[in-house]
């Protein structure tokens, strides 16, 4: 955990730094409403330095370069380092560093060991160690008590141009069946963000469809480890089908159920 909150403290006096001068940074479309930055690919080549010399021979599953190292890892860090990139390239500080450390499981499987997520402009970390808890810099982090869907506010990521229909069809049956329930929903654009703030109560719940593993590794373990539940809407592990939905115990079931709902209305429309 020290070596991967030094590799994120690093990368941020970067990122920091290209933050205030977000009208000089060069930018280039990756696709619709999806950027890349010159900060993105400095803040990822800085944390796989850093981490690399600290653990060699460890893989690495990186959002702009992707996977890189053995295949047959044993240990492997899967980084976002910088989510929130539109935020970011529009100067709202919400954005963040994401990483999660995977250990591969004798099955052929992996289980996520280790997750943090570094807010730099508000010098947030949140971070997680399996059987360990969460934690928000020093303080202990917990979900929600709230039980009610009428006192709750929900995080979600609205689809953007690339998103596929299915999605989108299917976060607009959820949404407009879901807003009339409950206190308020909101999107604030950072997935690892929205889960960590479910982790720490800040949020009631999230979800999300079609996300990729760096969006998500680190903040299912950080909302697991505040005592939160973190499954994709059927219960499954949301790092094999990229859908989540995190809540507190009270509120998952329903949400989650809400969730498939929404899906399967929308595969009766397309």
């Amino acid at each position: 955990m020290t070596i991967m909150a030094n590799a994120a403290q690093k990368a941020a006096k970067r990122l920091l730094r290209d933050f205030n001068e977000t009208e000089q940074l060069q930018v280039s479309i990756k696709g619709p409403s999806d950027f890349v930055s010159q900060a993105d690919l400095r803040s990822e080549q800085t944390l796989r330095q850093e981490l690399e010399r600290a653990r060699p021979g460890y893989a690495f599953l990186l959002e702009e370069s992707g996977a890189q190292g053995s295949e047959n890892w044993s240990w492997r860090f899967v980084i976002d380092p910088l989510d929130g990139t539109t935020n970011f390239l529009h100067g709202m500080p919400h954005w963040a560093i994401s990483i999660g450390l995977e250990r591969r499981l004798s099955d052929g499987g992996s289980e996520t060991v280790a997750g943090l997520i570094y807010a730099p402009a508000v010098d947030e970390m949140f971070w997680a160690e399996k059987g360990v808890g969460a934690f928000v810099n020093e303080r202990r982090l917990r979900v929600s008590a709230r039980r009610e869907l009428k006192d709750a506010v929900f995080a979600t990521g609205i689809p953007f141009a690339a998103v596929a229909p299915q999605h989108r069809l299917a976060f607009a049956r959820t949404l407009g069946t879901l807003m009339p329930m409950v206190a308020g929903i909101r999107r604030f654009g950072a997935a690892a963000l929205d889960l960590a703030w479910v982790a720490a109560g800040r949020y009631d719940g999230y979800w999300e469809l079609g996300l990729k593993p760096w969006d998500m590794t680190a903040g299912l373990l950080i909302v697991r480890e505040a005592g939160g539940y973190a499954t994709d809407p059927a219960g499954a592990d949301p790092r094999g089908t990229g859908d989540v939905v995190a809540a507190n115990p009270h509120l998952h079931p329903r949400l989650a159920e809400l969730v498939l709902d929404g899906m399967a209305a929308a595969t009766r429309s397309i």
